[in-house]
């Protein structure tokens, strides 16, 4: 593993971030259309689904007059939400994409450092750390274990990582005190955000950056079917809720980037990029962090590229948003709630 010069690593008072490119505001015409489109069909089914209890219940005289406004009147959100998809798609998409040629920054050093954050991976922690230290890129790996309750940290540090120790709980908070530690390798370009629970390898390093020349972040996606092992802990529900998540910011930010992973874990972010992107981030969202991640990076106008990268079953126990199906659930609605309404509300407060 190559040597690498670090800068500041004692010094744990906040860091100010650069200055990004700036927040580039465009009216969210089309996901405004979609959720007016999806208003409207739900007003739809509903009316036609009030014609059993109208009939099965003799509720005809009571019911009818409610059942018919509600069908006739469900055109109107229907109407102008196709307005507003056909607006975006049509005229304003041509003033929201990126103008000139496809980027191309070659990075001259290709060589990462990783950061990954941990939570009780006991069970993983030293073979993720072993693996990711193998990869002839990687320079340093730093393990940010969030205040764990068993021998993460000692194994982390036992395997050859640069530890760290998260008091407050939170995914979020340990992703930025990764990619603010990280940072302070100031001879590397690119850094590698990545969890300890081996569902993602290090080989796929070598496809992140082989995308590196055409964004600021390169996020992994688990979505490409024969790159995902069987046996996950991605249920087809959480894929596909995963994917309308994805798509849903992809519709906010038009024009910006293609997205059908929001949940994931595994991305690769340029540096000048990230010092700004880290100003502009909420360390208090918790388990949607990454969807938070992704929104805001779009936002400022920074370029967002997938990758396909491979997917395997998790070592140890699942503590995140995807423990069941009924907690994926509940992530991916604040997940929306953030996109649509923003993330004001969706952190938590700090431990005190």
């Amino acid at each position: 593993m190559t040597e690498i010069s670090k800068a500041g690593h004692d010094d744990m008072s906040p860091r100010v971030p650069a200055v990004g490119p700036g927040e580039q505001y465009h009216p969210p015409v089309l996901m405004i259309g979609i959720l007016l489109i999806g208003f409207a069909l739900t007003l739809y089914l509903i009316g036609v689904l009030m014609v059993v209890p109208r009939r099965v219940f003799g509720l005809e005289q009571m019911l009818r007059p409610f059942n018919e406004w509600l069908v006739w009147y469900s055109g109107m959100p229907m109407v102008l939400g196709i307005a507003f998809v056909m607006t975006d798609l049509f005229i304003l998409l041509s003033r929201k994409r990126f103008g000139g040629d496809v980027r191309n920054d070659p990075i001259p050093d290709k060589h990462v450092v990783v950061a990954l954050t941990a939570y009780n991976d006991e069970a993983s922690i030293a073979d993720a750390v072993a693996d990711f230290r193998a990869h002839p890129l990687v320079k340093a790996v730093l393990v940010v274990s969030n205040n764990s309750t068993d021998a993460t940290f000692a194994l982390a540090q036992a395997a050859g990582a640069i530890t760290f120790n998260e008091m407050q709980p939170g995914y979020g908070r340990c992703v930025f005190r990764c990619l603010s530690e990280a940072l302070a390798f100031d001879d590397t370009e690119l850094i590698v955000l990545c969890e300890g629970d081996l569902t993602f390898r290090a080989a796929d390093i070598d496809k992140l950056v082989a995308f590196a020349p055409h964004a600021d972040i390169i996020n992994g996606t688990r979505t490409v079917e024969r790159l995902r092992a069987y046996h996950t802990q991605l249920s087809t529900f959480m894929f596909y809720g995963n994917l309308f998540v994805g798509k849903l910011l992809e519709a906010k930010h038009i024009g910006r980037a293609t997205l059908t992973d929001v949940g994931t874990t595994y991305k690769l972010c340029r540096r000048e990029a990230l010092v700004g992107l880290l100003g502009e981030v909420d360390p208090s969202v918790n388990l949607e962090f990454n969807a938070h991640f992704l929104d805001r990076a779009l936002a400022c106008g920074y370029d967002v590229v997938e990758c396909p990268v491979t997917f395997h079953p998790r070592v140890g126990v699942s503590k995140g948003g995807n423990v069941n199906n009924g907690r994926a659930l509940s992530v991916g609605l604040r997940m929306i709630r953030g996109i649509i309404f923003g993330w004001r509300h969706i952190g938590a407060p700090a431990a005190p």
